[in-house]
């Protein structure tokens, strides 16, 4: 019996609906069944990266793609500043529809050789560079260092954009304008939800496909387990209040004897030549393989976080002033503090735990974690924490772990006024016992019963 059968009958109809609505709060109320596998869902952009395996035709049609839109920013970019030159008011500046109509326009006379190509590159080009304008302008009036857009290179971070049609198929992939590519991994389902539009970029002379889908999904249940401090640094990577650090990978440093042979190889060949490519193709790769050494342990770090622990409690770094010191700037951007809290931002979002960012301006590493006093100075080369006024030692990092999550706390002060650390029930360490505040007066009903 079909559902429009089951709604003609008018009141019958009726009662089986709330038939099956009781039963449905009946069975929650037994835990049979999650409310939140049927109620709420979250709507989330999810992204999946593949990497290409384009034949000859498909590498010169994607190149090609590529360049258009590469051509597309560097022509609108040229057209804003010349406008930002000759006109007056509001009529220097402009936006993507009207740069979009003056191209199109354009196309039949100057340049017919886009029309070989899907009309979504130069579009999105176009959208990409009104985008870089507004971040520029938001920068100058919030204050912040947003560079001015800069022209395109050919062969530096070449990619495109596309939109449409898009269809997987076995271990291939449709693309506009372009057809089936074959793709090296081979998976039951390549993506969940709605394609939205893929992104095609080349690094090292190998090309990957990111498609961009809009998924719904329940909302995650919390997370089950305590909460936990992270301090992230150059030594390991991270060191979590619990005791537990992840060493840093060192994805440069370990490999920069190696980057440095292959700079000297390229900058000895002569412009222009195929050898010059070659030892441009080799350094490029190098580049690459420190890519993703460094991404793939950053990816492993924060889900693991996301999914282990309740809540997760990070540091609001000022990595621009860290990068000042010129004898650890290389490997505190080897690190990837930035690209860390991006990652452990939406993957708490997707998990269901809790993120919590301390202010910049909380002393985490100068505190002792056991009675709070704080140190006026605290020298970077002061690995061990020593307490001036209880005496107490531990390891800088663990120590500043230890107050980050003793800041998440919701209670930090007893009724006596003392502070309430985690350090003691972790490490078993004895505390001094609470003192009674108030004077210790008998009322005189009590007294004459005495």
């Amino acid at each position: 019996m079909s559902l429009n059968s089951y709604r003609k009958l008018g009141k019958s109809w009726t009662f089986i609906k709330q038939l099956c609505e009781v039963t449905c709060e009946f069975l929650y109320e037994l835990k049979f069944i999650n409310r939140h596998y049927f109620l709420t869902l979250m709507l989330i952009n999810r992204a999946y990266r593949y990497e290409l395996d384009p034949n000859n035709s498909q590498r010169s049609s994607l190149s090609q793609h590529a360049g258009v839109a590469r051509f597309t920013y560097n022509w609108g970019l040229e057209q804003r500043i010349a406008r930002y030159k000759n006109k007056q008011g509001d009529e220097r500046f402009t936006d993507t529809m009207k740069q979009n109509k003056l191209l199109n326009s354009l196309k039949k006379s100057q340049f017919s050789w886009m029309y070989e190509t899907s009309k979504c590159a130069p579009q999105e080009a176009l959208r990409n560079l009104h985008r870089a304008f507004k971040n520029f302008y938001r920068g100058l009036n919030s204050g912040k260092k947003i560079g001015f857009p800069r022209f395109k290179r050919r062969g530096v971070r070449d990619s495109f954009r596309l939109y449409g049609t898009i269809r997987f198929h076995e271990r291939a992939i449709q693309l506009p304008r372009i057809g089936k590519i074959r793709i090296k991994e081979k998976r039951k389902c390549y993506y969940s939800g709605r394609i939205l539009s893929v992104t095609v970029r080349r690094r090292a002379n190998r090309w990957f496909v990111s498609v961009t889908v809009e998924d719904e999904t329940p909302d995650p249940k919390p997370v089950r387990g305590v909460p936990v401090g992270v301090d992230l640094g150059v030594k390991t990577l991270a060191i979590l209040s619990d005791g537990t650090t992840f060493a840093n990978p060192r994805a440069m440093g370990r490999r920069l004897r190696k980057l440095r042979q292959l700079s000297k190889s390229l900058s000895r060949k002569q412009k222009g030549s195929k050898n010059r490519e070659r030892a441009k193709l080799r350094l490029t790769k190098m580049y690459l393989k420190v890519f993703n050494i460094r991404q793939d342990t950053l990816h492993k770090v924060t889900t693991y976080l996301a999914k282990s622990h309740s809540k997760v409690v990070i540091e609001d770094l000022c990595v621009s002033g860290m990068m000042r010191n010129r004898r650890l700037a290389r490997v505190i951007a080897d690190v990837g503090f930035y690209e860390f809290r991006r990652q452990i931002e939406y993957r708490c979002g997707w998990y269901g735990s809790e993120l919590v960012v301390v202010s910049r301006t909380f002393p985490s590493s100068r505190m002792c974690s056991q009675c709070g006093h704080r140190k006026k100075e605290l020298s970077l080369s002061e690995r061990e924490y020593k307490c001036e006024q209880c005496g107490f030692e531990i390891d800088r990092d663990l120590n500043a772990a230890l107050n980050l999550v003793a800041v998440s706390l919701p209670e930090t002060e007893n009724a006596c006024g003392e502070e309430v650390r985690l350090l003691a029930d972790s490490l078993n360490l004895q505390r001094a016992a609470s003192m009674k505040q108030e004077p210790n007066i008998i009322p005189d009903s009590m007294s004459r019963n005495v």
